[in-house]
């Protein structure tokens, strides 16, 4: 059976951030994700989570200045530093929070995203997340949404993860984003799922709720039981 947990960054967004924690209990959620936690403390968001029996099951590393166009530090040369900060600052929150997951994000090709860079940085942190127990997630994002990110695909994730060499480094795979890019997403499953450490899901091409638009989602949730998948799915 399928164990769901609320993106609050995409859910709930009808009230504030930190109210959506009792909306996704009243749903009837038993866990919760979001992207980027930094605008509140650590303590309050523990608050919540202890008030309403919340499960945090994953959130990003500090993207770099997102207002400005950031998206993501670890591919990008000469904010090494930078980098090995966010990862500090995520690692402070992720403990505050008991969260396995962390999500470290690449960064953009037009800012002079690479792939030694990429490695190194992914090298570093997953060291330092394993030190704890923590589970690193690389992520391919669809450049439609978001034009010009470094990592797109499955297969490249995983090459990716391999030359890494991290036990603790896993792939998050997005239906959405994994629809758009590239499909056959069910063979894919069953390819690589033992190294998949995170999954989310949304219709496509809409990313409104799973029972809309050109994905199986029946099939697709039936398969992950099919297949023996134990994670969190990110709604």
């Amino acid at each position: 059976m399928p164990k769901f947990a609320a993106n609050l960054t995409m859910m709930f967004n009808e009230v504030p951030f930190l109210d959506r924690f009792e909306a996704a209990a009243q749903a009837g959620f038993h866990a919760v994700e979001f992207l980027f936690p930094y605008q509140h403390s650590a303590d309050e968001i523990a608050a919540k989570l202890r008030a309403y029996k919340l499960e945090n099951v994953l959130f990003n590393l500090p993207p770099g200045n997102f207002a400005a166009g950031d998206r993501g530090l670890a591919a990008l040369p000469g904010r090494e530093m930078e980098f090995r900060e966010s990862v500090a600052q995520a690692i402070s929150y992720a403990l505050a929070l008991a969260t396995p997951n962390l999500h470290v994000m690449a960064g953009l090709a037009q800012q002079g995203a690479n792939r030694k860079t990429y490695i190194d940085n992914l090298k570093y942190a997953a060291a330092e997340t394993a030190k704890h127990g923590i589970t690193l997630l690389i992520e391919p994002i669809n450049t439609r949404d978001m034009p010009g990110y470094f990592l797109n695909t499955q297969a490249d994730a995983h090459a990716i993860r391999e030359q890494v060499g991290a036990a603790n480094l896993k792939v998050q795979m997005d239906f959405y984003h994994a629809q758009i890019v590239e499909g056959d997403i069910a063979t894919k499953l069953r390819r690589y799922l033992p190294h998949i450490g995170h999954i989310q899901i949304a219709s496509v091409p809409n990313r409104h709720e799973p029972d809309d638009g050109e994905l199986n989602y029946p099939y697709l949730l039936h398969l992950l039981d099919e297949l023996g998948y134990t994670g969190w799915i990110g709604c």
